[in-house]
């Protein structure tokens, strides 16, 4: 693995980094407050290419690899952790998902349409009752003629209100055992009747991220829209999730970084018993924990992002990255607020809203227990991480 980035990649950070710099961070603080999603600025970044650097040309594109698309979203991320989730829905989960598995026809059909948000994504895979175990979901689709009728529900799905096409995982088959193998993906348009959406308005963080539920009753699914084969659905959800992975443990370290940039602020302003705060050794340790850690997880991401650039299977490595960004930006976080003391806990300033949303970090594309599990059941042998999908 090379640890220096190639010039191309300097450029697209120095480009995702001004256009955070000029685009988000003027109206971030009002954003949040107001819970306020900016469609146009996901449709800047859609043409500015954020969302196909790891597409071939062929489907529009950059071709710039998985490395790139990790130091974009570490970008804006850094800046606005609600626009992280774009980088799922409009990249590495849903039309990734189709251009993995889909048919010739299908990724024609959505894929650049997906990444250069003409269309926006769903990547719907957890319901009321079943979220890190996915082999346990209820949403059923039923087979009727040259068509599937979809029933149930999907809960805590990022761009659920906004949806326009996406990706749905459903049991086709609820007898078979062991019950992953009865499970299949299909893709879903807004039009489609029997679907609904809903929007989930109260949460703790990432305020101006669209997040709902999917509601089916009887929703009529055309055969056609079946991705990959009948029974592979749980195979291409774990395949989704190792590239989804890589965007979240992105979005984390920029979340930590931004903890950085404004503990570090803070401390060279800040004035305590006649010195500034920095030059108090519990303020230092804090300050090297979250340098040391956050570079730690960097390091970490770009691992998992140059295997998924040489098309190396990285189940394992993408999650030790999401596991140990997300526990690093949520230690960030509250070293910052910890840093900034009562001001902390003040909307005034920024550690607030990103002690808010670090905690995302904890729960999405497999919770800490998830994470921790996989590692460790690879760890002793008794279930490895890499399997064929």
């Amino acid at each position: 693995m090379n640890f220096f980035l190639t010039e191309e990649q300097k450029a697209v950070r120095r480009l995702a980094r001004d256009f955070a710099e000029k685009e988000i961070l003027p109206v971030v603080a009002e954003d949040d407050c107001s819970h306020r999603f900016q469609r146009e600025i996901v449709l800047k970044m859609a043409d500015h290419g954020f969302f196909g650097a790891a597409f071939p040309e062929k489907y529009g594109g950059s071709n710039l690899g998985f490395i790139a698309h990790a130091i974009i979203v570490e970008e804006i991320s850094r800046a606005e952790s609600s626009l992280r989730h774009f980088f799922n829905m409009q990249a590495l989960t849903c039309p990734l998902t189709i251009l993995n598995w889909g048919t010739e026809k299908q990724k024609e059909k959505y894929v650049q349409k997906l990444i250069r948000c003409e269309l926006f994504g769903v990547n719907a895979m957890t319901e009321p009752n079943a979220g890190s175990d996915v082999a346990s979901i209820q949403t059923t689709a039923t087979e009727d003629g040259d068509s599937f009728v979809i029933n149930g529900s999907k809960m805590w799905i990022s761009n659920a209100p906004i949806m326009d096409a996406g990706v749905v995982y459903v049991k086709t088959d609820p007898r078979i055992v062991p019950k992953h193998k009865g499970i299949s993906c299909f893709i879903v348009e807004k039009e489609m009747a029997g679907l609904t959406r809903k929007e989930i308005k109260d949460k703790l963080g990432h305020h101006c991220a669209p997040t709902g539920e999917l509601i089916f009753v009887n929703c009529r699914v055309p055969r056609e829209n079946l991705v990959g084969k009948l029974g592979q659905g749980f195979n291409i959800a774990m395949n989704a999730l190792d590239y989804g992975r890589i965007s979240v443990a992105a979005g984390a370290v920029g979340v930590a970084q931004a903890c950085i940039d404004e503990s570090i602020r803070y401390c060279n302003e800040r004035e305590a018993f006649g010195k500034k705060i920095g030059e108090f050794q519990m303020n230092q340790q804090k300050i090297a924990d979250m340098i040391a850690g956050t570079e730690a997880a960097r390091i970490l991401l770009y691992k998992a992002a140059f295997l998924a650039d040489n098309k190396v299977r990285n189940t394992l490595e993408s999650t030790i990255a999401k596991h140990v960004a997300s526990e690093t930006c949520v230690r960030a976080a509250r070293f910052a607020v910890e840093i900034f003391g009562g001001y902390g806990y003040s909307e005034e300033y920024p550690v607030a809203r990103l002690y808010r949303d670090a905690i995302l970090y904890q729960t999405g594309e497999g919770s800490s227990n998830i994470t921790s599990m996989i590692i460790a059941l690879d760890g002793l042998g008794w279930k490895r991480a890499k399997v064929d999908y």
